[in-house]
Parts: structure tokens; sequence; C-alpha cells
């Protein structure tokens, strides 16, 4: 009885077949019809969407993806599949859609075929394997991605056929699809895209010094340009991420995260270097050789950069990904929105690090000028001089970098606010000014304790050889001299502070220089 069922099957098959292909062949509705419920009365539907692949869809795609019967491509041009799939979906409304719609019929019982998976795209996939295999291959990442998109938006136009949510959901967990998915491995595809994002952006930070590419003679200067290359590097890695032609949506995850992390290196890369600056950890192999290279206007630059690229990461781009990702829940659209304003913060916190680097650079530079302070003692310990009517010439030179070197100059006031300018201004005076305080007040104290021993020593001796001590004694000393001679330099630095709009009283330091020669009576060394 095996063999004569056996028979009998093969014999029901060959017969069915035949009428099938026939129907197919002069699209005879009816006949198609009976063939597709005898196949479904017999669980055999394999055999008609074999039947179905081989006799119509084959044909149609050898023409359009050409391949030997060895699987070598035939006279293909490239790895492109965006207009095969215009071809292929022109035959698929010509040639294919009377039998998806018999097939799909509503009450026909015939919902059991699947050709849209198991004929159609089936024999898609093998003319693609076999005619463009570089097609599948992420090594080209830009056109892995047009191919990429392009069949997605082939499998959505066969979805279009199907004619229930139901269907589409069936479609799509057919093993044919699943192994068509698998063939794009979008995470080697965002692994080259990673390391040639993050590569540019390393590239950038690894120069021994800031580049500044803003062309002054061009005319054409906006206050939203940036300045460095290193910051137009950021922000171009920052949009690479969401360009149509990189993003895949399925690895929008992934691409907010390099976002994020792109936005942190840069930010430690610039704490570091302030930090290397200030410590003096900037040698050849440190990576932050251009902290040490970088002068006060350097540092405007970036100020100025960081201002654009916080208005720029917070604002717009903020805006273009969340357009992006419209598609998401609020949830996690938040949470987007959230991560991204916080890299923004990150970014922005780094200001008053480069406002105190600028500071540090301007009054390292002006204390240069306090040397005299110690030389004026010696003079007046070492010398009989007259009491002093003017100020000393170095006063002048405190605040030259401030007024000449750096805030007065024109060409630093685009890359500048004013409320940055005043808190330069401010900080810079405070810093230099607590050191002349503290020199001032050191030399003080140790001429005063000098001439306290020498006045008790003097006492001493005039007692022992009974002269009398009660006689005030009318001369000025070189302590009370190098007070006036102070009290005339400060008197002369507060007008100089006056001069860069920094009202000297609202320094505490400032205060502190006159009550460290307040204890002279001055009354009395103006009437000697």
């Amino acid at each position: 009885m095996e063999k004569r069922i056996q028979s009998a099957s093969l014999l029901l098959d060959a017969s069915l077949g035949h009428c099938f292909v026939d129907g197919l062949e002069h699209r005879d509705e009816s006949v198609i019809y009976n063939c597709l419920r005898a196949y479904a009365a017999i669980d055999n539907t394999s055999s008609a969407e074999e039947i179905f692949r081989t006799t119509v869809v084959a044909p149609l795609v050898q023409k359009i993806i050409p391949h030997g019967p060895s699987g070598v491509a035939v006279g293909a041009s490239g790895d492109g599949l965006e207009n095969d799939y215009q071809e292929i979906k022109t035959c698929i409304n010509k040639d294919c859609k009377f039998l998806l719609e018999i097939s799909s019929a509503e009450n026909s019982g015939l919902h059991v075929f699947d050709f849209l998976a198991n004929s159609i795209l089936k024999e898609v996939l093998s003319a693609i394997q076999k005619g463009k295999p570089g097609a599948f291959s992420p090594g080209r990442p830009t056109e892995f991605l047009i191919n990429y998109k392009s069949s997605l938006d082939f499998l959505a136009h066969l979805e279009g056929y199907c004619p229930s949510r139901s269907s589409v959901t069936k479609f799509r967990a057919e093993a044919i699809y699943n192994e068509f998915m698998k063939q794009w491995n979008v995470g080697v595809y965002f692994s080259l895209r990673f390391q040639e994002i993050a590569g540019a952006l390393e590239s950038a930070l690894a120069a021994t010094s800031l580049i500044p590419v803003h062309n002054s003679h061009s005319g054409h200067w906006n206050s939203q340009d940036l300045t460095l290359k290193q910051s137009i590097t950021l922000l171009e890695s920052l949009r690479s991420c969401w360009r149509e032609d990189v993003l895949i949506f399925s690895c929008a995850d992934k691409f907010l995260r390099l976002t994020l992390q792109l936005l942190s290196r840069f930010s430690n890369w610039l704490s570091s270097g302030l930090d290397a600056r200030k410590t003096g950890n900037t040698s050849s192999n440190s990576g932050y050789e251009w902290a040490a290279s970088a002068v006060p206007s350097d540092f405007l630059y970036i100020i100025h950069d960081i201002n654009c690229l916080v208005t720029e990461v917070c604002g717009g781009y903020l805006d273009d990904v969340l357009q992006l990702l419209s598609s998401c829940s609020i949830d996690i659209l938040d949470l987007v929105k959230q991560s991204i304003l916080q890299g923004g913060k990150s970014l922005n916190g780094l200001t008053p690090l480069v406002i105190n680097a600028i500071t540090e650079s301007l009054v390292d530079e002006a204390v240069k000028g306090l040397k005299d302070v110690k030389a004026i003692a010696t003079t007046f310990r070492m010398t009989n001089k007259p009491i002093p009517t003017r100020h000393s010439l170095y006063v002048s030179g405190l605040l030259t970098p401030l007024k000449k070197d750096f805030l007065d100059t024109e060409k630093h006031s685009p890359y500048l606010t004013k409320e940055t300018m005043n808190e330069l201004r401010h900080g810079a005076a405070t810093a230099i000014t607590g050191r002349y305080y503290d020199m001032v007040a050191e030399i003080v104290s140790v001429a005063r304790k000098t001439e306290s021993s020498l006045q008790r020593l003097k006492k001493g001796a005039q007692r022992r050889t009974g002269v009398s001590s009660d006689v005030s004694d009318p001369t000025v000393s070189d302590t009370d001299k190098l007070c006036m001679q102070y009290f005339l330099d400060i008197q002369e630095y507060g007008r100089n502070l006056s001069t860069l709009g920094v009202d000297a009283k609202e320094i505490p330091a400032y205060q502190s220089l006159w009550q460290c020669v307040a204890p002279l009576d001055r009354q009395n060394v103006i009437n000697l």
C-alpha cells in the first residue's frame, strides 16, 4: 500500500503541478483558484509556492539581476540594488499581483499561502546572493546604507500587498524574511561609522596646538561661527551621527550613545588639558601639549566656541534629533532630550575653567613687574633717599597684560560677551592685587620688625651711656619712607584699575594694601 500511495501522490503532484503551471501561463483565475484549493487540501502549500517562484518570479528576477549557473554575476554593473528593486516592483505589479490577489481574497481559504515571502522574497534574496554578493558587505558603509534602506523600502512595498495586519505579522515571521534581514550586518556597519566619526575627532584633538580656522579677512564672519578646528570637528562629528546618509534607525540608541561620548570626550580633553597646564604636566608625551603652548587669546576662542556649541547642541541640534526620533514614545524622547542637554551642560561648565586659565596666565605675566617692589625696599634700606613724592615706574606696567596685550585689543571683542569681558577684568585685577598685597605686606612686616629691633638696641645703648632718650627724633625712618612710596604706588595702581573699568574699592586685597601702610603718620611726613 505504501508504494501505491507514494505512486498516487507523485502522480497527483505532477498532474496538479502541470495544471497550476498552465493556469499561471494563461492567467486563468478559475484554474489557479482550484489548484490552490487542492494544494491547501493536501497540505502541500510549499509546492505551489516553489512552482510560482521558478515559473514566474525567477525568469523576471534573472533578467534584472543576471547570474550564471555557477552563481557568478553575468554583466552586472556594481552592487547597487536601488534600481533593481524599482524594476522588481514593476514586475511584481505587472506579473505577480494577479496571483497575490487570488490567494488573499476574503473568505477564499487560501491564506495559508505566503507567495510574498516564499516565492518573491526568496528568489530576490537568492539572486542578490549569487549576482551581487557585495551588496551585503558593510565594508563600504555608504553603498551598504543605500542598499540597506532600499531593501527596507522593498520589504515595505511587499507588505503593501498584505490584506491585514495579521498577514503582515505572518510575513515578517517567515524564515526567509529573517534570513534576508540577517544578511545586513548593521553591527559591523555601526562599528565602521564609529571609527570614522570618533576617529576624526580624535585626530583633531591629538594636535599639539589649538588650530584657529577663522579667516578674519573674508568679511563674512558670523558670531555663531566656530573658530577652532577642534570645535568644528566636534560639531561635524555630532551632526554626522544623525545624517540621513549615516543613520540607521535600528541603531539610533548606539548613535545616541556615540553622540554623548563625543561630547564627553571633548569636555575631558579640554578639562584635562587645563588641569595639566595648571600642574605643569604638559610634556611632549602627555597629550596636552596644546595647553602649554596656548596663549590667552587662544582661550578666548575656546570660550567663544563653547558658547556656540552649547547654543547649537541644546537648540537646533537637539530639535533635529528629536524630530528624527519622533516615532518613539514620549518617555524615550524625554530621556534623549535630557541626556543631550546634560552633555551641553557639561560643556558649559568648562567656561569658568577656561576663564581661570586666562586669569592665571595674565596674572603670571603681570606679577613679573612686582620684582621691583622688593628692589624699592632694598633701595631705601641701602641709601639715604629723600621722602618719595612720586609713584614708582613699575606700577604703570602691572596691568599692561590686561590693558594692551589682551582686553583692549579690538580683534578679541567679537569672541567675548560683555559679561565675560567684565568677569575677566575683575578676576585678573583681583588676583594681581592679591599677589601685590602679599608681597607688600611681607616686605613691610619685615621692615617694621627690623626697625623695631634697631630702636630697642639704640635705646639700650643710650641708657648705658647716660644719654636721655626722651627727646623725639625728628627724622623719618626708612620704613616710613618705604611705606610712603608704597602709598603713592598703591594710589596710582588704583587709578590704573579705574581706567580698565574696575572699581578698586570692590577688591578686598586693595583695601588690605591701604591698611598695610596705614600706621604711617603721613601728615608728619609731609610737614617734614
